[in-house]
């Protein structure tokens, strides 16, 4: 019997038949993509989707991310009354248990998230926990939070249902038929061509797991996925087992249990995982499943019989044995690739592929549609990935110690072991040798502190870099301090019509004369933050954007595709040609001219000049992230151990990125992914002061519609009462006892002697928000402070008071 061919033609082509293919194909045709179609070399769900454990737990770090799984259970419940096919959906609800304090801590701060996203969560006792699971063993077990809207699916059904419902609509789906080139012009696509024939089309959606990057690479496009083995284990009939149990994370032992047919799954996160060469996962066997290896389960088999004592008496059906993609920071790929227009990922789901995929199917639909995620998802971003990423050996040696900190406690100060190295500033070696502890950051490594003698002891208290930290603040604040944000992106436009380009994608009036520099946003039609930056205008034609360092890729995205055919704009990335050098502290003027270069004395705030340090031509600006009285210091990049010499000698230390951001916190500044994002407006954060209204630029009228209404949030610092108090960022925000806000950066300041967080507020708590008394909990435990709108810290002598909660 001969198969139907694809079409020559469609508007969107799906290529993967796993959950994120089928979810996307549905909601594509959803929203009226009728003649959306799907593409499957072999079978539907027959790469890593079929083998999934398929819990599914909504909680996750941000409040979107988690918004796209609760669409998920929603959606997985209506599914079968809407296609008349079983999800196999069933609420079971999951219970997380803690075994020593930190992990304790660590679960009482997702319970505390859970409330500030409306995930019903709550603590109960060990008692109550053993009554919820009589199977385990819980003589070690000290505390367990209790989560009643998780559950489980069932992939291959729910995928079925997903193609029925777009099959309905209009969409067409094609088993056994390979893609073998992807066709572009001018970097965008315009088809492909597959083992059945040529496709036109506008845009193409890849979500074919861990074969991405493979596929990806055949659009010029680098995806940094790579397969690890991920092991369960599947008991025969157990005692006590039979009916729904609850999903049972027991991650201390680095375990996931359930029940199944009758007996027990039990998965793990080991704690360093298995890398697997894509060549040897193959891509025409379908269903496939990789050797059992009882070897690399022992120990995880060990900490399974600890948790579950009838393991020993119960049988073995089998230890599957599946691979799974992984991404370099765990996080899932959604969104239109950097390289390539009309490219859109949804792959490297890190083991969340089932749990999250109707919503985040849903997600990259609207993107592919709509041209942008329904909410902020930069966690998600594919062009957060320096190109450092895009090896087999660096992505090899990562995706092991990515799976293992799957269920790691999430210390403050973590930092990655693995693929480490891969960008170095100019002046690393220089850290080097006064003993910067680094951290990394899109790729680079960056001193977080100094005076490092051995590997942190990591904490949700004071940590151990604490008094170092301090030292370096104090450096910055009463003599001088030297900063590297060389990371920064730094981005050159120039051309004949580089002043209205930039004038059209940024906020602020870029009609500025050369010499200024100017704080800008680029927003988005919507009105929502794209960038945070600073530009320099060096010429008439001539313009330098420093960016954020990790938005870099992101940025020149987006600039190239706002750059209109008729302009004549040049955009180079300069970012690694040159060095920033922060020059911070109230004997930086003295610095500056015992070095030689007093024209830096004659700079007035937010301009930039010209002038010499040990004998390079350097550009000075006048400003400061820090508070303190200073330059950002741009010098080439093979120049910059030469400058850093010369005013190292002159009795400017070294600081590092943990005393920045106390500094910066201190002093509200804002800082893009934590507390700014696509759904932020510059009214909300109180950076209206760096919009020009009398400019047409890019979000305007959203913006002017917004300016006309009450802001439902506003940013505010919150200073705490209780000195040792450790807040981290991303906790709830308490108001007469209601939740009404969340903080989005924190710190110790040490200026202030006190901890102080940036957070939004709901502007309904109450008619005058200054001085008003809040509580934040961090990790179910309530710390009294106060809101303002001023920053905690100012050099003229501030400070914020204190009042009493309500």
């Amino acid at each position: 019997m001969n198969r139907p061919l694809p079409p020559s033609h469609a508007s969107v082509v799906v290529i993967g038949g796993g959950i994120m293919g089928c979810s996307t194909l549905y909601h594509l045709a959803k929203e009226g993509v009728t003649d959306a179609i799907l593409l499957e070399r072999n079978k539907l769900t027959s790469g890593t989707t079929w083998h999934s454990a398929a819990q599914v737990r909504a909680l996750r770090s941000t409040r979107n991310l988690t918004d796209l799984i609760r669409y998920s259970v929603e959606l997985y419940s209506a599914l079968e009354q809407e296609t008349g096919q079983a999800t196999g959906w069933i609420n079971t609800g999951s219970l997380s248990i803690a075994t020593n304090p930190d992990r304790l801590t660590h679960i009482k701060r997702q319970e505390a998230l859970a409330h500030l996203f409306g995930v019903e969560a709550h603590s109960i006792s060990v008692g109550e926990a053993k009554e919820r699971w009589p199977l385990m063993n819980a003589d070690d077990v000290i505390g367990a939070v209790w989560s009643p809207g998780d559950g489980r699916v069932s992939p291959s059904d729910l995928c079925a249902a997903l193609v029925k419902g777009a099959k309905t609509r209009g969409a067409t789906v094609f088993e056994d038929t390979g893609v073998i080139a992807i066709l572009t012009e001018n970097d965008r696509i315009v088809g492909l061509e597959t083992t059945n024939g040529s496709i036109r089309c506008d845009a193409i959606a890849l979500c074919t797991g861990l074969w991405s990057r493979s596929n990806a690479a055949l659009a010029g496009v680098d995806v940094p996925v790579w397969p690890c083995e991920h092991f369960y284990l599947l008991t025969q009939a157990v005692e006590g087992a039979q009916g729904n149990l609850p999903s049972l994370s027991d991650h201390d032992g680095h375990l996931y249990i359930r029940d199944d047919s009758g007996g027990l799954l039990i998965g793990c996160f080991e704690p360093r995982g298995k890398a697997i060469s894509p060549e040897r996962v193959g891509e025409k066997s379908p269903f496939q499943l990789l050797p059992e290896d009882w070897d690399h389960f022992e120990p995880m088999m060990h900490n399974a019989l600890h948790r579950l004592p009838c393991l020993k008496t119960a049988g073995v059906r089998t230890l599957l044995n599946g691979p799974e993609s992984f991404t370099p920071d765990g996080s899932f790929m959604l969104g239109e690739s950097a390289e390539t227009r009309g490219l859109f990922l949804g792959c490297g789901m890190n083991s969340v592929g089932v749990a999250t995929g109707g919503g985040a199917g849903m997600a990259l639909a609207h993107c592919i549609i709509h041209g942008h995620t329904p909410t902020d998802l930069h966690e998600a971003d594919p062009k957060r990935f320096p190109n450092c990423f895009r090896s087999a050996a660096t992505l090899s040696e990562r995706v092991p110690e990515v799976l293992g900190e799957h269920y790691a406690i999430s210390y403050p100060g973590y930092q990655w072991s693995t693929s480490r190295n891969l960008r170095e500033t100019p002046l690393h070696e220089k850290w080097k040798a006064v003993n910067a502890h680094f951290g990394q950051f899109h790729g680079w490594e960056r001193p977080l502190y100094f005076g490092k003698t051995e590997e942190p002891v990591l904490t949700f208290n004071r940590p151990s870099w604490f008094d170092q930290v301090g030292n370096e603040v104090k450096s910055a604040h009463e003599a001088a301090a030297i900063f590297d944000q060389s990371t920064f992106g730094k981005v050159r436009v120039t051309g004949q019509h580089a002043e209205g380009f930039l004038n059209r994608v940024c906020a602020n009036d870029m009609t500025r004369p050369p010499g200024c520099a100017i704080y800008t946003a680029m927003l988005n039609e919507r009105g929502g933050y794209e960038s945070d930056l600073t530009v320099l205008r060096l010429g008439v034609d001539d313009y330098r954007l420093y960016v954020a360092t990790a938005a870099t890729k992101h940025d020149i995205a987006w600039l190239r595709r706002h750059l209109r055919s008729d302009e004549k704009v040049t955009i180079t990335d300069e970012t690694t040609a040159y060095a920033v050098i922060g020059l911070m502290g109230p004997n930086s003027e003295s610095i500056a001219r015992r070095v030689g270069a007093d024209e830096l004395n004659a700079t007035r705030y937010f301009r930039h000049t010209e002038t010499e340090i040990a004998g390079i031509g350097v550009r000075g600006v006048r400003l400061s992230y820090v508070g303190e009285p200073g330059w950002e210091i741009t010098c080439r990049a093979a120049d910059a151990g030469k400058v850093y010499d010369k005013i190292h000698d002159a009795g400017a230390k070294p600081a590092g990125v943990f005393a920045q951001t106390s500094m910066r916190v201190e002093k509200r500044f804002l800082a893009y992914g934590h507390d700014l994002d696509t759904d932020i407006n510059p009214l909300q954060a109180g950076l209206a002061f760096a919009v020009d209204w009398q400019s047409d630029f890019v979000g305007k009228e959203s913006l002017l519609r917004l300016r006309d209404q009450a802001q439902t949030s506003v940013m505010m610092s919150i200073l705490l009462e209780d000195r040792v108090a450790v807040p981290l960022g991303n906790e709830p925000v308490y108001y007469n006892d209601e939740i009404v806000g969340k903080t989005t950066s924190a710190a110790y300041g040490y200026r202030i002697k006190r901890p102080v967080a940036l957070a939004f507020i709901d502007t309904s708590v109450a008619a005058d928000l200054e001085g008003i008394g809040v509580e934040i909990d961090i990790a179910r435990e309530r710390h009294r402070g106060t809101a303002s709108f001023k920053a905690a810290y100012d050099a003229d002598g501030t400070r914020m008071r204190h009042v009493e909660p309500v």
